[in-house]
């Protein structure tokens, strides 16, 4: 991690910023930087062409026009190529001072598309980019060229959007593989830019129970006992209520194992509501220099290019986001710690298939919880049936 780090340059003060944060990276793991920028040339002729039915009456002729299209073409080009090595010369001279090692790229086209190629073509293993540029204003919450850049590839990608980098770094977790790759990545940030580490799960119960109210309000009485939804209604409030917050509070101790593995101790908060709004107070309430979260989590489709959490918090949050595209083995990471977790036998897996799979994870919580304050290391059919028989479940639940 870490071993070619790219940063696309505009000379803007996010660029500046995003400069800082990749040499201090590059300082702390010897890392290798490319510094690019992007010109349009081509964009500059075609409106250059466009305006010219604007211009005065002595310069309509073909022959003349002819003539500055070419001056135009000619001092544009070389224009902006002076312009591109101008800003590549402030950052290799920052690079320099520091001794890191800076390699340089301009390319031409349409900024964000060319970033995405450069990022493609590369062997980077981090993007960082400004979040904004110089057309940032007022209201802005993020730059197009960063949007786009973020959502175009599947590389981890740090956005900046202020140059407070020693502060307090907040971790994403959601008991996902990739949540679990940002921890690491975090806990990797810490080693730059020191700061304590902040673990936030947040569940949301608020959801579900809104969702039971919306369903009870059509169901018929025929449906509702096809539905069996007076049984429904208590296995939400026994499971899904009180499951959401320990199985989030598993995740979060599965967070610490991970972290003391890695000799480094952590605060964890557990948190209810929407998860990125509670992320983004949290991050209000005790400023952070650093949100680091998975692309994608618990939901993940392949047809996604970002999650809706991280997304909303790329938009929303004040602080510099880092976006980690990889996952972990969390086996492998389980085995590493030495801790061995409760077995399943393959008659109960089966059984589990038959849950729907948004509350899979409470009810396999559940389970394992009850099998453990019994003393089982193996959850079996029975264990299963004694788990129903517990609370109120019918066989068809």
């Amino acid at each position: 991690m870490f071993k070619n780090i790219l940063i696309p340059t505009d000379n803007s003060e996010y660029s500046d910023f995003g400069v800082d944060a990749a040499f201090s990276i590059a300082e702390g793991y010897s890392s290798e930087v490319t510094g690019c920028h992007v010109y349009a040339a081509r964009l500059h002729e075609t409106r250059f062409m466009d305006m010219e039915t604007g211009l005065p009456s002595q310069y309509q002729s073909e022959a003349v026009l002819k003539r500055q299209r070419k001056i135009h073409e000619s001092l544009i080009a070389k224009g902006l190529n002076v312009i591109a090595d101008s800003y590549l010369d402030r950052t290799d001279i920052k690079a320099k001072d520091k001794g890191i090692t800076f390699k340089r790229k301009s390319r031409e086209g349409k900024n964000y598309i060319e970033l995405i190629k450069e990022a493609e073509e590369g062997a980077y293993d981090l993007i960082v980019i400004g979040g904004f540029g110089k057309g940032v204003v007022e209201h802005s919450l993020l730059g197009g060229v960063c949007e786009r850049v973020v959502r175009g590839i599947n590389k981890d990608i740090l956005i900046v959007k202020n140059n407070s980098f020693n502060k307090k770094i907040i971790v994403c977790i959601d008991g996902s593989p990739y949540s679990y790759a940002a921890l690491i990545t975090g806990i990797k940030l810490k080693k730059v830019f020191g700061g304590d580490i902040e673990a936030i799960a947040v569940f949301d119960p608020y959801f579900h129970r809104v969702a039971f109210r919306n369903i009870a309000g059509v169901l018929s009485e025929e449906a509702s006992k096809i539905f069996k939804f007076k049984e429904q209604e208590k296995l939400h409030d026994e499971i899904i209520d009180k499951g959401l917050a320990k199985l989030y509070e598993s995740h979060l101790d599965t967070a610490c194992r991970i972290a003391k593995a890695r000799g480094v101790e952590i605060k964890t908060t557990l948190l209810a509501g929407k998860a990125f709004n509670e992320v983004i107070k949290a991050g209000l309430k005790e400023p952070s220099s650093f949100i680091v979260a998975g692309r994608f989590g618990l939901h993940y489709a392949p047809e996604s290019s970002i999650g809706n959490t991280v997304e909303n918090i790329l938009k929303l949050a004040n602080a510099n986001i880092y976006i980690s595209s990889g996952s972990i083995n969390l086996n492998t990471e389980i085995n590493k710690e030495g801790t061995k977790g409760i077995q399943w036998g393959e008659g109960a897996l089966k059984r589990m298939e038959r849950v729907p799979e948004f509350a899979r994870g409470m009810a396999k919580k559940a389970i394992e919880d009850f099998a453990s304050e019994k003393g089982y290391s193996v959850v079996t059919e029975e264990i299963v049936d004694e788990v129903k028989k517990r609370f109120g479940m019918g066989e068809d639940n």
